[in-house]
Order: structure tokens, then sequence, then C-alpha cells
């Protein structure tokens, strides 16, 4: 009995051993398969980064040939306006160019509601101004403000809604004046009878 004890515990240890090596050998196969997911993860995420990267440069490339593209095109045979299409192509803060310049005849331009003549002189824009000459960039700091302004008060919806508001406020105001005036007249005529 002790025989066959010893015997069934003995081919019970080899069954267990075998276990545990196939166990061992599945172990070490999932470690190698979790090892080859977390490096195929790794270059995953390097690419991906990579990949961003690029679509962030790319994006700010774009931007950068969108604010190159012209503006404005000049006319040929003019060199008023082809160095005025230079200047307005190549400006660096395309943002405070809100008023463009618009082509009369050589020389004469459009600038908001303001009519200007445009001459250049030893490679400069110069524009006239009253009896002299202002730098485009001196009579763009100075005219542009302006020219905004105007252009906001001629703007229809702008003014219908300023309208809207004045009405609201005179209504409002007309109906505290008529309660107003009709207390004050009550109190005036407290004040007679006493």
């Amino acid at each position: 009995m002790l025989r066959s004890q010893n015997k069934e515990l003995l081919e019970s240890a080899e069954k267990s051993k075998h276990e545990i090596i196939t166990a061992s050998d599945y172990i070490v196969d999932l470690e190698d398969k979790c090892y080859k997911a977390n490096k195929t993860s790794l270059e995953l995420l390097n690419t991906l980064r990579d990949t961003e990267l690029e679509a962030e440069t790319l994006k700010a490339y774009v931007l950068e040939l969108k604010a190159r593209i012209a503006v404005y095109i000049p006319v040929k045979d003019c060199a008023v306006d082809q160095k005025l299409a230079e200047y307005i192509n190549n400006y660096p803060d395309r943002q405070r160019l809100k008023i463009m310049f618009m082509r009369e005849s050589a020389g004469v331009y459009e600038f908001g509601t303001r009519r200007v003549m445009v001459r250049v002189e030893r490679d400069k824009i110069q524009i006239k101004v009253g009896g002299g000459y202002l730098s485009i960039d001196e009579f763009l700091d100075q005219y542009t403000p302006a020219e905004l302004e105007k252009l906001e008060r001629r703007d229809p919806l702008r003014r219908f809604t300023e309208k809207v508001a004045i009405q609201k406020t005179l209504d409002s105001h007309a109906v505290l004046g008529t309660e107003t005036r009709g207390v004050q007249g009550i109190s005036f005529l407290k004040k007679q009878r006493v």
C-alpha cells in the first residue's frame, strides 16, 4: 500500500511538473507576445507623435502660403500700380490692411471713401495729402482708422441696430416720463390744497 501511494505521489508530482513546465512555457509565450505588443504600441505612439508634429508643421506652412497669396493684382503697364501691389502683397501684417486701394486710373486710387494720388519716387510709394505727400506707412497709420469709422457708419445693419436701440430707449423714457409727470402733477395738486 505504501508503494502504491508512493507511486501515485510520484505520478502526481510528475504530472504537476509537466503542468508547471507547460504553464511556464505558456507564460513565457504570453510575456513574449506582451513584449511585442508593447513594442508595437510604442512604435505606433512614436509614429503618431511624429505625424502630429508633421501635421502641425504643414498647417503652419499652409497658413504662411495663404498669407503670401497675392491680394492685389497690378495693372501690367503701370509702375505705380506694380509697386503698390508689391507693397500690399508683401505686407507682414495683413490684418492691418483693412481698407484696400482701388485703382481708378494711372496714379489715382480710391482708399475707402477718399480719392488719393499715388506716385513712386526714389522707389518709395508716396501719397498726396493736402499740399504735400506722405509715405504709404504714414498714410495708412493716419487715415485707416478714419476710413474704418466711416465704413462702420455706412453699415446698414449697424445703423438699423442703433435705431432700434434708440427707439427702445425713447420708448422706455416716454413710459417713465408719463408716470413721473402724473406723480409730479399729484404732488403739485397736494401742495396747492394746503
